[in-house]
Formats: C-alpha cells, sequence, structure tokens
C-alpha cells in the first residue's frame, strides 16, 4: 500500500506501522466491533462513562384514556353536507363531528350547532347571514 493511502503518513519506514503483525489490524475485529457494537457486552465500562443515556426511554407516555379525540368538519365539507341532505339546519354532533374549522366558503347561509367552533368559523358564517351555535 503506498503511504498516501495509509491511516498512518509517519513510520515510513516500518512494514506494519506499530501495530505489530500482518493480522493483528484486519477489519473491525481488531476494535471490537464496528460503532456502538458490544456497548452491553465487552464495551460496557465504556458506556457507562461515555454514554448512560444511550439505553432506556426518557420522557413519559400519555394514557390512550387520558388522550382525546376530537373530528372536525370543514365549512367545505358542511357547504357540501348541506347541499347533499337540502337542510339548512346541521347539528355536526349527529354526524360524528364536534369541531367546526374555518377551511373553506359557504355558498348560503346555514345555521350551524357544535361542540365547539372556531371564531374565523363564526365570522364567516355570520358574514353569510347565518348562525353558529355553540355548545
Amino acid at each position: 500500500m503506498p503511504t498516501r493511502l495509509r491511516k498512518t503518513r509517519k513510520k515510513r519506514g516500518s512494514k506494519y506501522c506499530g501495530y505489530g503483525g500482518k493480522k493483528k489490524h484486519r477489519g473491525a475485529g481488531s476494535r471490537g466491533g464496528r460503532g456502538r457494537a458490544g456497548l452491553l457486552k465487552h464495551k460496557k465500562s465504556l458506556m457507562i462513562k461515555l454514554y448512560p443515556d444511550h439505553f432506556g426511554r426518557s420522557g413519559f407516555k400519555i394514557p390512550k384514556e387520558a388522550k382525546k379525540k376530537v373530528n372536525s368538519i370543514t365549512l367545505k365539507d358542511l357547504d357540501i353536507l348541506a347541499r347533499k341532505l337540502g337542510k339548512n339546519d346541521i347539528n355536526v354532533s349527529e354526524y360524528g363531528y364536534q369541531k367546526v374549522i374555518s377551511t373553506g366558503k359557504l355558498s348560503r347561509p346555514l345555521t350551524i350547532k357544535a361542540q365547539k367552533i372556531v371564531e374565523k368559523a363564526k365570522e364567516k358564517i355570520t358574514s353569510m347571514g347565518g348562525q353558529a351555535i355553540e355548545g
């Protein structure tokens, strides 16, 4: 191997560059595996010293019971639904939704009842001449 391609550029007269025999410096076996291999086995003391937080979990997990899934519907979808049903009064909770968000436009005045209606959606509904009933 030419000197310019060697890992070490010193020790030019030496054939093995201070690693002993030819076979003693081959592959990842001479360093105990690649990267962080063996951190729970032969490199455990290294792991304890340098990477104490490498294994295990941190933080906490929110239980499924504590998470609340809120189904929301857009004004655009409400407009399409009202047109299909031929209604001007829509109770969103009958269709499995709790929240109305303001994406889209209304083509006609509607009376919309929901548990939660976003402020911008209220403005759009009232500007078309409809009513937004929350609760």
